[in-house]
Order: C-alpha cells, then structure tokens, then sequence
C-alpha cells in the first residue's frame, strides 16, 4: 500500500472534520456524558461522521475503529490486519473547558503497529502528519510546513503531562529523572510536542484507548521517536481490550 499516496486525502479528511468542529465550538455547546461518564458533545459526532464518511469513500476495504462507534466485536476486529483508527475529538475536555488543546486524529494500523497519521488541533491551526520511515511534519498557522525531528534532550529533560491526568504515579516517574522541567500540553499534542523537539518524555501511567493514541504515535516515531509499554517493548494496537497499558512516549534516547 502507499502511504504517501493516501496522505493527502486524509488530511483533506483531517482539515474537513476540524472546520465542522470549530463551527460548533464557536457556538453554546451542550456537554453530555457518555455512559463510562467522560463528555461528549455534537462536535465529536460531527467529526466522527466526517472522517467515517471520508475513509469509507476513500478506503472501502479498510475497517474503521472509531472511539464514537467502538462496538465491532472482537471476532470480527481479530483478522483485521489493516484498520483505520479514528479518535474524532481528543481532549473532549479541553474542547469543553475551551482551552484549545484538543485534536482530531486518524492512524492507520498495520500489524498491530501504527504507520501513518494524522493530527490537527483546530483552535491552534496546527496540522502534524508522519509515516513510518518516510518522515514527520507540521503545518503552522500561517500555513508553512516544516519537517519534524526529536530533540537530544537538555540537562534538564523537559516532560509533558496533563493537567487533567497528573497522579502520583506520573509524579515520581518524573522525579526519577533527575532534573527536569514539566511542560504543559492537552490531548495528544503531548506526543506532538516531542516530535517537533519541544519535549523529551510524556509518561502515561493511568488510562488511555487505542484511539487516544495512535495517530500521533505515529507522528512521533516518523519523527525519529518512539512508544514503549514500561518495560520496553513497543505499545501495540489492535488488541481485544482497546485499553492501552502504561506506556513512556519519547526521543530515541530514553530507555525503560
């Protein structure tokens, strides 16, 4: 299959969804609550319908695993060896809190691995995209692109973490790494933010779905970095439970 061929479109896909988001940000929303009581509100179903729409006329043969229909069952997503991953609005809560960092995400999956994905933050005006081997980069707001690279760290590692998520398991995993300053980033522009070199580690040790992460995973190993579970072995995909485990995402320095 060609990635790069496929790329434009779903960024095409990508851009289309975000615009039908921000139209409903710029409104007075509702915020409802799904049945595992995190928020949804209509800018998640309307980008859902967006992208599921897209992929299915540009890819009819590739199933799709969308956050807003994850109800395939496992005897069916089990053969799946190629799947489109889709997380219509990430930061749902950023969404509502209105802070900006939040992000529409499409990955494709092959073989349990991410090789392609794509993430915009609407409010930012920011695009990131990467296939595996071939390379990551990032659209500005003022529409230049430049190409993406993971940062050697500094003296002090600089961590990103949530401020919705910080526990205190995250808190003395990054004690543990000596001298260190902690950057702030929602949803997951926290991955975005080490493939372009303004952070080294985001360790995630509480829960997060395949969707949550996939596509910017896979703008952060295009970029030279990588996910790993805790004890090193890369974060996979496709799995019958959709949580992911804990995992470390990072430059290529780091080492569990």
């Amino acid at each position: 299959m060609n990635h790069q061929s496929l790329l434009d479109k779903v960024l095409e896909i990508a851009d289309t969804a975000s615009r039908k988001v921000m139209e409903i940000y710029q409104t007075d929303f509702e915020v409802q609550t799904k049945d595992d009581n995190s928020p949804i509100t209509a800018a998640d179903i309307a980008s859902h319908h967006v992208i599921v729409d897209g992929l299915k006329a540009l890819t009819p043969d590739i199933p799709i695993l969308s956050e807003e229909s994850a109800n395939a069952p496992w005897d069916e997503r089990k053969g799946w060896t190629r799947f489109w991953l889709v997380d219509p609005i990430d930061g749902t809560k950023d969404f509502t809190n209105r802070t900006g960092e939040f992000t529409v995400n499409i990955a494709l999956i092959e073989n349990g691995e991410p090789v392609m994905g794509v993430v915009t933050a609407p409010a930012l005006e920011e695009a990131y995209w990467g296939i595996k081997g071939q390379g990551a980069w990032k659209r500005e707001a003022d529409g230049s692109t430049r190409k993406l690279e993971v940062a050697n760290p500094p003296k002090a590692v600089r961590a990103v973490a949530s401020k919705n998520h910080m526990n205190e398991e995250t808190r003395a995993f990054i004690e543990q790494l000596g001298d260190h300053e902690l950057v702030q980033a929602g949803s997951s522009l926290k991955f975005c933010r080490i493939a372009e070199g303004q952070a080294d580690i985001y360790p995630r040790l509480g829960p997060t779905c395949e969707w949550d992460t996939g596509a910017a995973h896979a703008v952060l190993v295009a970029a030279g970095g990588k996910v790993t579970q805790l004890d090193g072995t890369p974060l996979a995909y496709g799995k019958e439970d959709v949580l992911n485990p804990y995992f470390v995402a990072s430059g290529a320095w780091y080492n569990a």
